[in-house]
């Protein structure tokens, strides 16, 4: 049986700022201190493999966990964040011309094939999460710690549900219900051998724990 415990990256520029910062947005003061608490939590834990986002922030906030674990580290772009349209990077969240864009994608999220222009679609998402999915089921070690970011953790525990047969609209009102925050914990399990109850080979035991920021 794995265990999976995927963490939220600490608090960024982007977070608390008024500007889309993409890949580039660093971690706050905050978000330093959010990263040093929690990789305290997984200083008991059995941790074999940490796996991070190779954005700036999820990384900064894999390094400060694992001085703690001393672990080996893998960094890799199938864990990133959610690709956005390159005409939302460095602008701020209120501009007009952004407001509009994110109206449209948001209208637009369950049409087959629909983007504005170069960002990640339903599609796009649903295709990388389960490769994710895919990626740890084969992955050799069997206590995993993955740091990721907070839309693209809907996804994947999304897919965790449902499958291949995700739709926008169950992906939906997953992301809407069931938020995440700052360095926010989240436990599964994967088991092929013997599948918990209604046959689905994964379990997410714990979502978004966060009690170490009090």
């Amino acid at each position: 049986m794995k265990k999976i415990y995927f963490v939220r990256h600490g608090e960024r520029q982007g977070n608390i700022g008024v500007a889309r910062l993409g890949h580039k947005g660093l971690l706050t003061e905050n978000g330093i201190k959010q990263a040093e608490i929690v990789a305290l939590r997984f200083k008991n834990i059995p941790i074999d493999l940490v796996i991070s986002s190779d954005w700036t922030r999820a990384k900064h906030t894999a390094e400060i966990i694992n001085k703690a674990l001393d672990k080996k580290v893998e960094f890799s772009p199938l864990f990133a964040e959610r690709k956005r349209a390159s005409e939302e990077l460095e602008k701020r969240k209120d501009d007009p011309v952004v407001l509009e864009m994110n109206r449209l994608i948001y209208e637009n999220h369950g049409v087959p094939g629909w983007r504005y222009s170069d960002e990640e679609n339903f599609d796009d998402l649903k295709t990388r999460a389960l490769k994710v999915l895919d990626f740890l089921k084969n992955t050799k070690e069997e206590n995993i710690l993955v740091v990721t970011h907070g839309m693209f953790m809907g996804m994947i525990a999304s897919c965790m549900i449902f499958g291949k047969d995700l739709t926008s609209a169950e992906h939906r009102r997953f992301v809407i219900t069931f938020d995440t925050d700052n360095t926010g914990i989240t436990f599964c399990e994967w088991d092929k051998v013997n599948p918990p109850k209604r046959h689905n080979e994964w379990s997410i035991l714990v979502w978004n724990d966060h009690a170490h920021l009090g």
